[in-house]
């Protein structure tokens, strides 16, 4: 039973969207171009973001996408979104990615990672979302996970922003001794 009629549970939400590696998919080197990944786990964000918000979703971020193992032409590869957090207008969606080669029966990780999504109103602006409701403890945990991560990228967000303004000092010429860089001679 769902406490909250404006709350939505997790599992509501869930997406898996399926595609099969053809050979336009691939890179120079015959693996799974990443940008056709990339743009997969774009289409399954929005689709579980969509799902729970009732609107129009834009990707706002997308954190740690580690190429776990490579893909191969002829692999099925299935991605699975769920909406891990709900801010006002902001949805984290956690996706992994999974790759199966059919004829050999193996399946293997190659990614996982988190979008966060921005509901959009009629008139473009963010709108807000419904809660989520948490159904069981692993979406308890990733609610929790989210959170933490939200703060640790506000952070390091921080920390980028300082040191930005401190660049450019002397301490910057003593960073790059054992580097493979060349300052060039108008700097020494």
């Amino acid at each position: 039973m769902n406490p909250e009629p404006d709350a939505k549970p997790a599992s509501f939400s869930r997406v898996t969207i399926t595609e099969l590696m053809i050979p336009s998919y691939a890179n120079f080197g015959g693996k799974i171009h990443g940008g056709i990944l990339l743009s997969l786990m774009d289409k399954v964000a929005y689709a579980a973001a969509s799902k729970h918000s009732g609107a129009y979703c834009v990707t706002v971020s997308v954190d740690t996408v580690d190429f776990l193992q490579p893909v191969e032409v002829g692999e099925l590869v299935s991605l699975k979104a769920s909406v891990n957090y709900v801010g006002n207008s902001s949805m984290i969606i956690g996706i992994k990615v999974i790759s199966e080669n059919v004829m050999q029966g193996t399946v293997k990780h190659t990614n996982t990672c988190y979008f966060t999504m921005v509901a959009k109103g009629k008139d473009e602006k963010p709108t807000q979302v419904p809660k989520l409701l948490l159904e069981n403890k692993t979406d308890v945990r990733r609610f929790v996970e989210a959170i933490r991560r939200k703060k640790y990228k506000q952070e390091y967000s921080s920390f980028l922003e300082k040191l930005k303004i401190n660049s450019g000092n002397v301490d910057d010429f003593n960073i790059l001794e054992g580097q493979r860089c060349i300052l060039h001679p108008n700097l020494k």
